[in-house]
């Protein structure tokens, strides 16, 4: 069973990190910060549609803030998605602004509506974490998902991934008579092979959403990391391995209803290989990425230490030992990956 018992501390954006990020142009001026929001005057908790308290705050601003702030967000949210083209925010408006008291950073959700159609989005500004931004760069390289963020300064902006929280799709959806459980069971293989070779952490049931999509005949199932803090922090090798949080298990429990081991290597090659492709066409990007990690500071040495000691023992390769911090760790994971993909072919 995986168990992470303390928040993991943040750490900063160094220079080399820095100058990647202006490099793949995610570092951008933008019209307010995290701090900025950190002001408002009052808050009050907000409820889900079923009264259940989401620990999510509502927070207020004075009226002679308000309006310069939400003319700021929606001017981020133009160059988030629309590369500053101030044209596609002409009717929309922020109708909320919520902070998350219990997470790591302490989250902004920004929600904005199309005041014609109601349509609406949300995004995120967050207080800038590098293990953050090493763990988004690297869902965007190596998963089949694409990743929008920005970074200015100390504040951080995500797009909103959507889905239904992992959690909520587990006691609400699961049961349900439209379910397809072998294609459920087969994505969380897969899900499961990614946030290891990466070496991504903390994936239970909350810290991911299930995109379902309906097809002529079939539906298919997608499990996205919506939470990138642990990546290549902890020491324990299960906590990168979704398959050992209990929140999991009853997908856990289909995949040993309905595959048999064969069929679970089977998925986690085609997942690997997959992946492989991905560092194959990306082999620039990631190596500058790599580097960079490399030359960080992101976990502690105690943990750097029980890490490389159990892949070493789980893959039965002493290269792992020669590791000297989590960058290198992360490198020679997916190294291995690559060695393996190529004795296949």
């Amino acid at each position: 069973m995986a168990i992470i018992h303390k928040k993991k501390i943040p750490f900063p954006i160094c220079k080399r990190l820095r100058s990647y990020l202006y490099e793949q142009e995610r570092e951008k001026p933008l019209p307010i910060s995290y701090g900025d929001l950190t002001r408002y005057d009052s808050s009050f908790a907000l409820y889900d549609s079923r009264g259940n308290d989401s620990l999510w705050e509502t927070v207020l601003f004075p009226d002679s803030e308000g309006r310069q702030v939400q003319q700021a967000l929606k001017e981020v949210y133009s160059i988030l998605t629309a590369d500053g083209d101030v044209s596609v925010i002409e009717h929309l408006f922020v109708e909320r602004i919520d902070i998350c008291i219990y997470g790591n950073t302490r989250p902004f959700r920004i929600r904005v509506v199309n005041r014609i159609n109601d349509n609406f989005d949300y995004f995120y500004i967050k207080n800038a974490d590098a293990s953050r931004i090493y763990g988004l760069e690297l869902e965007h390289i190596l998963s089949p998902n694409r990743i929008n963020y920005l970074v200015s300064d100390n504040t951080l902006v995500e797009e909103h991934i959507a889905g239904i929280p992992g959690d909520q799709f587990i006691e609400y959806y699961m049961n349900g008579p439209d379910i397809n459980e072998i294609r459920l069971a087969k994505e969380f293989v897969k899900f499961n092979e990614r946030t290891f070779v990466r070496l991504l952490g903390d994936m239970h049931s909350n810290n991911f959403v299930i995109d379902i999509t309906p097809d002529f005949e079939e539906t298919h199932y997608r499990i996205r990391a919506i939470d990138f803090d642990q990546q290549s922090f902890e020491g324990k090798r299960t906590v990168y391995m979704p398959q050992y949080f209990k929140q999991n298990n009853p997908i856990i429990e289909l995949g040993i209803k309905l595959m048999t081991p064969e069929t679970v290597r089977q998925y986690q090659r085609e997942e690997q290989s997959l992946i492989a492709s991905r560092i194959k066409s990306s082999r620039y990007r990631l190596k500058d990425l790599i580097d960079c990690m490399i030359s960080d500071t992101i976990s502690k040495p105690r943990h750097i230490k029980t890490l490389k000691t159990e892949m070493a023992e789980y893959y039965g390769d002493d290269r792992f030992l020669q590791c000297g911090n989590m960058g290198e760790i992360v490198k020679t994971s997916l190294r291995m990956l690559l060695e393996k993909d190529r004795l296949r072919k």
